[in-house]
C-alpha cells in the first residue's frame, strides 16, 4: 500500500511510547467537555442521563459541580493523572463528530455530545500521555479533506458509532474514504452492539456486519464491545 512521509510521521510518538518499556496503550478513552475552555466541545445531558452523568463524574474523582463548571480543564487534568498513575504508556483519546444525515448535513439537535478533531489533536500535541483518534462522518462533503488534514496532523485512529452517528459504513459512496484509510494504515474503531449512554439514531447499524465494506477495502477494524447486548438489540 502507498505510504507517504507525512503518514509515516504519524507513528513515532506511539512507537516511542511502546519502545523500551513496552508499556501498554489504552486504545479506547473518551474525551468529554462542555466548551468551558473554548474547546468547541458541547454536552447535552437530559432526563435519566443526568443522574447517570453525575454518577460517572463522581466515579472518576471529579466534583459534582464540574458538569456546570470547567469540565474541559478538570476532565483532562484528571485523565492525565489517571494515565500517569497507571501502567499505561499512553491513552488514545477519542473525538466525536456530529450526527449527519445521509446527505452529510448536520442533524441539528440530535446527539448528546461533540468533541472536535482539533481538540484531540491539540491535546495529543500538548500532552505526551495522549494519542489522537479523530472522528469523521464519511458522508460529510469535506470528509476526504478532513481525513487528509487529520492524517497530516498525526491521527493514529478513526472512531465512529454507526448506530448513534447515522453512519452506514457499507454505503458504496464511502469506498474511497475507506480505501484512503487503508492506504494510510489508519485503523477504524467502531462501536458495535447496543448503546444506552447516548441516543441511538439507527438501531440497525448496531451489528458488526455494518463494517463489511471497510474490511473489504483493507481497513483494520476494531469492533468495539464485540456487538454485545447491553439491553434490547433490534434483530
Amino acid at each position: 500500500m502507498p505510504w507517504s512521509k507525512a503518514e509515516d510521521a504519524r507513528m513515532p510518538e506511539m512507537n516511542q511510547q511502546l519502545a523500551g518499556e513496552a508499556r501498554p496503550v489504552d486504545m479506547h478513552v473518551h474525551i468529554v467537555g462542555n466548551g468551558s475552555g473554548g474547546t468547541g466541545c458541547w454536552l447535552r445531558v437530559r432526563g435519566w442521563h443526568r443522574p447517570l452523568a453525575a454518577l460517572m463524574i463522581r466515579h472518576i474523582g471529579l466534583p459534582a459541580e464540574a458538569m456546570e463548571g470547567d469540565l474541559d480543564g478538570l476532565y483532562v487534568e484528571r485523565l492525565i493523572q489517571l494515565v500517569r498513575g497507571s501502567s499505561l504508556g499512553a491513552a488514545v483519546i477519542l473525538a466525536q463528530d456530529n450526527v449527519h444525515d445521509d446527505q452529510g448535513r448536520v442533524m441539528e439537535g440530535v446527539g448528546s455530545f461533540h468533541v472536535p478533531n482539533d481538540y484531540v489533536l491539540n491535546l495529543a500535541t500538548w500532552h505526551r500521555e495522549f494519542l489522537p483518534a479523530v472522528s469523521i462522518h464519511p458522508a460529510r462533503p469535506d470528509a476526504m479533506e478532513e481525513l487528509e488534514r487529520c492524517l497530516a496532523q498525526g491521527a493514529v485512529m478513526m472512531k465512529c458509532l454507526p448506530n448513534c452517528q447515522n453512519i452506514n459504513c457499507n454505503d458504496r459512496r464511502f469506498t474511497r474514504f475507506w480505501e484512503r484509510m487503508a492506504e494510510a494504515r489508519l485503523p477504524l474503531l467502531a462501536h458495535t452492539g447496543d448503546e444506552h449512554t447516548i441516543p441511538v439514531v439507527r438501531p440497525d447499524f448496531s451489528y458488526p456486519r455494518i463494517l463489511t465494506l471497510p474490511l473489504e477495502c483493507g481497513v483494520t477494524v476494531i469492533a468495539a464491545h464485540c456487538g454485545a447486548k447491553s439491553g434490547w438489540l433490534t434483530p
